[in-house]
């Protein structure tokens, strides 16, 4: 039986064993748990001092305000047994002059002193009659008779200690801001928890519960309130039934620990970017030299015929890649090489046809000179065709999408037309809605629109139609432009965007063929679309698909 169990273990710690080698293997996988164990490390000791490092700032706090509140208890046994003495004082005095005396002696802190009988009834005073304190209750008469006892005040503002002196009872009553130290968050209370002082600062009072100490001599305690956490120490007075309470917010005892937040996070991300980044250096480093040593083992295994053909096609692409470079370069370099000449040409054409420094002698002159102007344009704007076509092939024109307006650009497009249509009576009319917004490059849109409606007018001939219309789709706004002219065969069709693509047509003079493919390239540079739609004899049909502009 132990064998059989001890197979099957066996084989489930070979496999986990094999997967963990694997695993092992793979670079990345182990650079990332090692990344994942060494922050989770500096994590980890990290938490663990932030939590020892809170303790001790709060057990600082705790003995702080016990130092005090032992303070406070001790100044206040003497403050209260000064009192108990001036009020026996005055009990046993038998004229005003020993009663101003005790008043004097009293200072800010004293407000009344009164001696009761054994009924609580008032014998005699020292200032007024006392107001705030009495009647006594029962209960309380009857320990004032026995002990000592605290008596809150009605005001809130004063407290009155009693005590017996033979048959009566004599109750002082004192100031509560007088006998308070000066900090504003000491409290005084029964030993029970009830309140019977606090200073300015205390806004919500604990409960009872958090200031009861049960006969204890002093007691620290983290008590949860609306306005915040606070740490009381509590210390019994010695003589009285009071106990003196100091108390600091916990966000004040955590101040300076609050502070060092950022450097325990500097702890935690620090070495773990630096690891990171050390991690992606050394990965790429030998990711590369692997794959250039399997490479090398891939060739060694290799027929020598195989790897000569691997090198020769590598070449090859090494060669097409140079090639496909230098034409763009050449064509770009040749094309503003060319436009140079070609103004002076022009401008000089004109100046001789126009006959700005006299007539040119002979009416062929003037015509030869309109002839060379003519063709001069020609060729400058093929030239530009050449040079837009090799930017956006190369990448050097940049397209910036934006919200734009399409049927706003498409009536500016159909107006620079309105004149060249009316000279070959060629009706343009158009269908546009009052607003088509797109997201797209203005200057390229009115570029497309520009070629597209060329186009459309040069192979329609004279007394034709050319039809502008925009229509709205899902998420898609189309520019559909129909003429009349003669369209386009099934292999024509084909051909159709491709560059210097160009179509024999009877009285029609062709282009340079880059009109319609700067078009569908700027087209598919926005994120649209063009598509062609034709038969011999029955007009062209070209539709430009460009996403809407996000709502």
């Amino acid at each position: 039986m132990a064998q059989a169990a001890a197979g099957p273990i066996g084989s489930v710690t070979q496999s986990v064993a094999a997967r963990v080698r694997a695993a092992m293997r793979n670079v990345r996988f182990t650079v990332v748990l090692s990344l994942v164990l060494i922050a989770g490390s500096f994590a980890a000791a990290s938490a663990i001092q932030m939590r020892l490092d809170r303790s001790h700032a709060l057990a600082q706090a705790a003995q702080f305000d016990e130092r005090r509140a032992r303070e406070i208890a001790a100044d206040l046994s003497a403050t209260l047994d000064r009192y108990a003495a001036l009020g026996a004082a005055f009990a046993n005095a038998t004229g005003a002059e020993s009663a101003a005396a005790l008043s004097e002696a009293g200072g800010p802190g004293l407000r009344n002193i009164a001696v009761l009988d054994a009924d609580g009834q008032v014998v005699s005073e020292l200032k007024t009659v006392p107001r705030g304190f009495p009647p006594l209750d029962p209960n309380m008469l009857a320990r004032a008779r026995a002990t000592r006892i605290v008596a809150p005040s009605s005001d809130g503002r004063s407290l009155a200690i009693l005590f017996p002196a033979g048959a009566r009872i004599v109750a002082v009553q004192l100031d509560v801001a007088a006998i308070l130290p000066q900090a504003g968050d000491a409290l005084l209370a029964t030993p029970e928890g009830a309140v019977r002082a606090s200073g300015a600062q205390w806004t919500e009072l604990p409960p009872a519960a958090a200031l009861a100490v049960g006969g204890r001599d002093g007691v620290t305690r983290l008590v949860a309130l609306a306005s915040g956490d606070r740490l009381i120490s509590l210390e019994p007075v010695a003589g009285w039934p009071l106990v003196a309470g100091a108390s600091v917010a916990v966000g004040e005892a955590l101040g300076a620990w609050y502070g060092t937040l950022p450097l325990y996070l500097f702890l935690i991300l620090g070495p773990s970017l630096a690891g990171a980044g050390l991690a992606v250096v050394f990965v790429r480093g030998f990711e590369r030299r692997a794959r250039q040593a399997q490479a090398t083992r891939t060739l060694r295994a290799t027929d020598p015929a195989d790897a000569r053909l691997l090198i020769r096609l590598a070449d090859a692409e090494r060669r097409a890649t140079e090639a496909e470079r230098s034409k763009a370069e050449f064509i770009a370099h040749m094309s503003h090489e060319l436009r140079t000449p070609l103004n002076a040409i022009i401008g000089f054409s004109e100046v001789i046809e126009q006959g700005v420094f006299g007539a040119a002698g002979h009416p062929k002159y003037v015509e030869y000179a309109h002839d060379i102007n003519a063709a001069g344009r020609q060729l400058h704007a093929k030239i530009g065709d050449i040079l837009d076509f090799a930017d956006l092939e190369s990448g050097r024109q940049l397209l910036t999408c934006a919200e734009v307006d399409a049927a706003a650009i498409a009536r500016q497009a159909i107006g620079e037309f309105a004149g060249k249509a009316f000279s070959r009576r060629i009706r343009l009319t158009v269908s546009l809605p009052e607003r088509a917004m797109v997201s797209a490059d203005a200057l390229g849109l009115k570029r497309i629109l520009a070629n597209l409606i060329a186009n459309a007018m040069q192979f329609t001939p004279e007394g034709g139609a050319v039809r502008l219309q925009i229509r709205s789709e899902d998420e898609a706004v189309v520019l559909s432009l129909r003429d009349s002219g003669y369209g386009f065969g099934a292999q024509e069709a084909a051909r159709a965007g491709a560059a210097f693509a160009t179509f024999k047509r009877p009285g029609a003079v062709t282009g340079s063929g880059l009109g319609l493919a700067i078009a569908m390239t700027l087209a598919r540079r926005m994120g649209g679309t063009i598509t062609l739609g034709s038969g011999h004899g029955e007009g062209a049909l070209a539709e430009l698909r460009l996403p809407k502009a996000p709502a």
